[in-house]
């Protein structure tokens, strides 16, 4: 009886799944202040901190449910709730050799999702059994001082819950600095508390948003329990259900507004120079121009710009103002060989794919672009766009010699048009395989076929080739690919750059950061690799995947490109020695490294923008050589053009 009297109105020993949550989140949250990528603001740091603490929380808090459960079933028909405490402090520390024996038993497998969830289920309850079991031992500890004491349950009242995971937090933190044997570099104290302002907003509004729809959803349940059958646990699962229902209805007709919002504006014709400029600026041998097939108003917004800032093969003597002469012949310091083809189909050109690619062929037709000694299959970005700096500076190195066609099969932004990936591929290999027939038909010499992607425009390109490798390109006639910005979804990339395919010859691909890198592999090879994707070492476009959240991504292992001097120019080398991957954290990390990449910026090489890698790589990866005085004027000539074209088309922003 004495006994029972001391234990009433105690705090349990061990933690409820609040507590647990608390101590996983408390001891995981300063992990989300470690570098990454790209230097993130306080206000990116806020949200990635809210985010990944609010979600390790909210998993802590549930794996803690379902080990307190797994305990009250093994004490079932305990008398006293302190067995079930000792039972659930039990269950707890066993969940910790179990999980490392599921984490040994199952190493991490590049693409298999399921061993990673389960990874990540097994590290989930270790790591919570961990916590729990620490703050359980540490609630054993305070009510032992506090009977020491004779404080009256003072001692063992105070909240232990965060102070135990910053313990843990510190633990881990002298653990990996032990390790790596670095200095982990954090954010100034300014920073920080800045971060942990926005962190907390950010926790805090899904919190009061959580509390206010669970009140609510109470409040109806007992209400419809009072005049109607059932009881209010049925009506509060109903309510919930309604609720879900509900908002997942009102996102997505505020979705689909936004799309279409997003589309029409992509669709506008707004002039960028002048009303009726197809007329005047716009060549013959380029798409909408009036001698094309393709009508001006059916390009899109990207289309139009497109054709606007085509090379001219000579000097025109009136331009728009403040349009410098950057044609071919100045830039070059000789004639052009012949006026260059840029072909261009857009959504709205025609009704369906099949005839986006009829009209595509008879445009090819009409402007002799199979005449020329090279044409460039171009699959371009979600909204229609395609990198200016890449095909003029094609235009430039050819002398005009080349040809360029595109496809548009969104307009939308890239993120956006993740879901027409599969639509893109089937139109652009219905293209390129009309295009191989009619040069296996055509008499005479044929000119070399190219690829270029960028971005989305890279993975919808890839796409055409998945499960056939580099063997792939060859029989489809492909002499040569550049692909810029690789997103990582593409799997076709991850088929040629891992493992040991047999229709992949290696020596072919290669992935590279800078210029300096592709002329070191191709020196150390006997032939030059022909398909070649550059992809800068801190473009978050390149590393973000949803298998973030449950597996240690290859970039980030043993063999991580290391930090080292980037050449004059070239961008930056090497990942972050104090990166590593996190659960959850690395995730919200790589998410906010993704949009940082793509924030325009000056004209250099850095994260998603390619611009100044451009002409040298064009250059070798094509072969279309080039002096380098030439070379020389190409970049100054693209970084001129840069500079005027944005001027011109702020008008009409936005891609």
């Amino acid at each position: 009886m004495g006994s029972g009297r001391r234990d009433r109105g105690r705090t349990p020993v061990t933690g409820t799944a609040p507590d647990v949550g608390l101590v996983v989140a408390a001891a995981l949250a300063p992990g989300t202040f470690a570098p990454s990528l790209s230097p993130r603001s306080a206000v990116d740091q806020g949200v990635v901190t809210g985010l990944a603490t609010g979600l390790h929380y909210l998993l802590a808090a549930g794996a803690q449910e379902v080990l307190v459960a797994t305990a009250r079933f093994l004490s079932d028909g305990a008398a006293s709730p302190a067995a079930h405490h000792r039972a659930a402090i039990v269950v707890d520390g066993a969940a910790v050799p179990l999980g490392l024996a599921v984490l040994r038993a199952l190493p991490p497998r590049a693409d298999d999702p399921l061993r990673g969830v389960v990874r990540q289920a097994a590290w989930r309850l270790g790591a919570t059994g961990l916590c729990g079991a620490l703050l359980g031992g540490a609630r054993l500890g305070a009510q032992a001082l506090d009977d020491r004491l004779v404080l009256g349950g003072r001692l063992v009242a105070l909240p232990l819950a965060i102070p135990v995971g910053l313990g843990v937090a510190y633990v881990l933190d002298r653990i990996r600095a032990a390790e790596h044997e670095e200095e982990l570099d954090g954010p100034d104290a300014s920073s920080a508390l800045s971060s942990l302002a926005v962190a907390t907003g950010v926790v805090g509004a899904l919190a009061g948003a959580a509390y206010g729809e669970h009140a609510l959803v109470d409040l109806g349940a007992r209400r419809l329990a009072a005049v109607l059958r059932g009881p209010p646990e049925l009506w509060r699962l109903t309510g919930h259900a309604a609720f879900l229902a509900g908002l997942g209805v009102g996102a997505s007709a505020v979705w689909h507004r936004a799309m279409r919002q997003i589309e029409t504006g992509t669709s506008a014709d707004v002039p960028v120079l002048e009303p009726g400029e197809a007329d005047h600026w716009v060549p013959a041998t380029v798409s909408g121009s009036p001698a094309s097939l393709v009508p001006w108003a059916g390009l899109g917004r990207e289309g139009r710009r497109h054709a606007l800032a085509s090379v001219r093969p000579e000097p025109v003597t009136k331009r728009p103002a403040g349009v410098p002469d950057l044609s071919i012949e100045t830039v070059m310091g000789e004639a052009a060989r012949v006026a260059p083809v840029q072909v261009y189909v857009g959504l709205d050109s025609a009704a369906t794919a099949r005839e986006r690619v009829d009209l595509a062929m008879a445009e090819l037709d009409r402007t002799g672009a199979f005449d020329r000694s090279l044409l460039v299959l171009v699959s371009p970005t979600g909204t229609g766009y395609v990198n200016y700096v890449a095909v003029a500076a094609l235009q430039y190195l050819t002398l005009g010699d080349v040809a360029t066609v595109t496809l548009q099969y969104s307009r939308r932004p890239s993120p956006l048009s993740l879901g027409m990936v599969r639509t893109a591929r089937e139109q652009n290999r219905l293209l390129w395989l009309r295009i191989q027939k009619r040069l296996r038909e055509r008499p005479g010499p044929s000119p070399r076929v190219v690829l270029f992607g960028e971005s989305l425009g890279a993975h919808t390109s890839q796409d055409v080739f998945l499960h056939w490798g580099t063997l792939g390109l060859d029989a489809m006639g492909i002499d040569r690919a550049l692909w810029i910005g690789t997103p990582y979804g593409s799997k076709w990339m991850r088929q040629v750059t891992r493992g040991d395919r047999l229709d992949v010859d290696r020596q072919t691909v290669a992935v590279v950061n800078d210029h300096a890198q592709l002329t070191a592999l191709a020196a150390r090879q006997e032939n030059p690799p022909r398909f070649v994707l550059l992809s800068h070492d801190n473009d978050g476009v390149t590393t973000f995947g949803l298998d973030l959240l449950w597996s240690p991504p290859d970039w980030l292992g043993p063999h991580r490109p290391r930090p080292e001097p980037a050449p004059e120019g070239g961008s930056p080398r090497g990942i972050p020695p104090a990166m590593r991957w996190r659960p959850v954290t690395t995730f919200f990390q790589g998410l906010i490294d993704m949009k940082n990449a793509q924030q325009p910026g000056s004209y250099r090489a850095w994260a998603h923008d390619y611009r100044t890698d451009l002409p040298r790589f064009l250059s070798d990866v094509y072969g279309v050589p080039a002096t380098p005085s030439q070379l020389a004027r190409i970049e100054e000539a693209l970084q001129l053009r840069e500079t005027v074209r944005e001027r011109l088309f702020e008008r009409t922003a936005g891609s």
